[in-house]
């Protein structure tokens, strides 16, 4: 595939980056010969120093063969008008960032796509509703729903009291297993499990399971002692900050604390009544103390610096609280937070470029999930008629190494599946990958 990313920064050059090790044929434009050259050197990609919304700066790029063109630039009207210049010139699909909630409302999906915007991307609100999925249970890292929860998949952390240490998968339970144990993270590996490995102290394991079975699962995983999250401190008052505490249920009670007085002003205008604002320091420990941090469940952390939020959150913990969530940009400080007990971890970028790459893959996927900290996708495959998956057992597929079938939604109810399934078309099937092999399984549904 011929891609084109506008815009360098941070959600552009890790996507750049991304699909390079794909042998994707990338083409990275920005106007700031800066910031592109070191990526040329470093990566297998092109680089085109020109402006995204300039018509010979596009010719230039070759926009008219690409097959997706991605404008992913700090200016929402840029990104536009970056892509309905594109489609005007020949790009196939088309996505640009936005940070206005308004363009997202279904009644306006048509009207962008008329104007060559085939899809639009938000990554505050991506981040935002990924922190609120994670913080309504305590005890879990990273939780996903397919089909609106009629299969879910939930990541958490072996402590001492989990049931089901050093036992062999083939030996917790049967074909009638109410879950499916999909990855276990284990220091810096991630193992895609067979029935004789255990689970040992401190992996995080990831669960697909139904709905009915989350307290099985909160039971063997030793976590019914977690206290369900009521009270929420936020610290920093970004956009990101701003679309969580528009997300929580109704039973939360969130206070954002900013360190910026005019900040806090224009939070109180964003924000209705039931969010308290508090201007001051989130990381004075008198302050959060004051605000009652020893009685609070979750404490997410979105300042602009990745440091700031990991010690934050790690003061947290000594605190107390069972909960927390770190915004970590820098990509290299993601283990770090992982090895220092950072309960979830969320990159923007990560997560955007899970939903961008979704567009790069012929078959009919409705959503792809980049897990953090276990540098593995999950993708939700609507299977065709005539499908390859469809002709044999799971068994028999001969899926690569590396890659696993969580569970499938069959008539919008989930069901797990064993070496025996046989999937049908019309169902909805969860496959996860290690690393970034999602392009290799599509093969099986197209």
């Amino acid at each position: 595939m011929k891609i084109i990313i506008a815009g360098a920064g941070n959600v552009g050059t890790h996507l750049a980056k991304l699909l390079s090790r794909e042998k994707q044929d990338i083409i990275l434009m920005d106007d700031d010969e800066e910031k592109l050259a070191a990526l040329s050197n470093n990566f297998d990609l092109m680089t085109v120093v020109a402006s995204p919304s300039s018509i010979s700066g596009l010719k230039e790029a070759g926009v008219k063969e690409a097959d997706l063109f991605v404008a992913v630039t700090p200016d929402e009207s840029r990104n536009i008008t970056a892509c309905m210049l594109a489609t005007n010139l020949g790009a196939q699909k088309t996505v640009a960032r936005i940070d206005n909630y308004e363009y997202l409302l279904p009644k306006n999906k048509e009207f962008f796509k008329k104007l060559g915007v085939e899809s639009l991307i938000y990554p505050e609100m991506l981040a935002a509703k990924e922190i609120v999925s994670s913080m309504k249970m305590s005890w879990v890292r990273q939780w996903w729903e397919f089909c609106g929860g009629a299969l879910i998949l939930l990541g958490t952390k072996m402590r001492e009291k989990a049931e089901i240490l050093d036992i062999p998968l083939s030996k917790l339970g049967g074909e009638h297993t109410p879950y499916h144990v999909v990855a276990i993270k284990r220091d810096t590996n991630t193992i895609i499990p067979r029935g004789d490995d255990t689970i040992k102290l401190n992996d995080i394991v990831y669960f697909t399971t139904t709905r009915k079975y989350i307290p099985h699962i909160r039971k063997i995983a030793g976590k019914e002692d977690y206290a369900d999250v009521r009270n929420v401190v936020i610290m920093g008052g970004s956009r990101i900050a701003v679309r969580t505490a528009q997300y929580v249920p109704d039973y939360m009670q969130v206070k954002i604390i900013e360190n910026n007085l005019s900040r806090c002003n224009r939070l109180t205008e964003l924000l209705d009544d039931t969010v308290m604002i508090i201007n001051g320091d989130g990381r004075d420990m008198d302050l959060l103390l004051e605000e009652g941090l020893r009685n609070t469940e979750a404490f997410v952390a979105l300042t602009g610096n990745s440091e700031t939020n990991i010690l934050a959150c790690l003061a947290a913990k000594r605190m107390g609280v069972e909960k927390t969530v770190a915004e970590v940009e820098n990509i290299d400080y993601i283990s770090m937070a992982e090895s220092l007990d950072i309960g979830t971890v969320i990159n923007k970028k990560m997560i955007s470029a899970s939903h961008i790459y979704q567009m790069m893959l012929d078959a009919d996927v409705s959503n792809v999930k980049c897990l953090t900290f276990a540098n593995a996708d999950v993708a939700e495959f609507t299977v065709k008629a005539g499908s390859k998956i469809t002709k044999h057992l799971i068994k028999d597929l001969g899926l690569p190494k590396g890659v696993t079938i969580g569970g499938m939604i069959r008539n919008g109810e989930g069901i797990l599946v064993t070496g025996d399934t046989l999937i049908h078309p019309g169902d909805h099937v969860v496959v996860f990958c290690l690393g970034m092999m999602i392009k290799k399984v599509e093969k099986y549904f197209n």
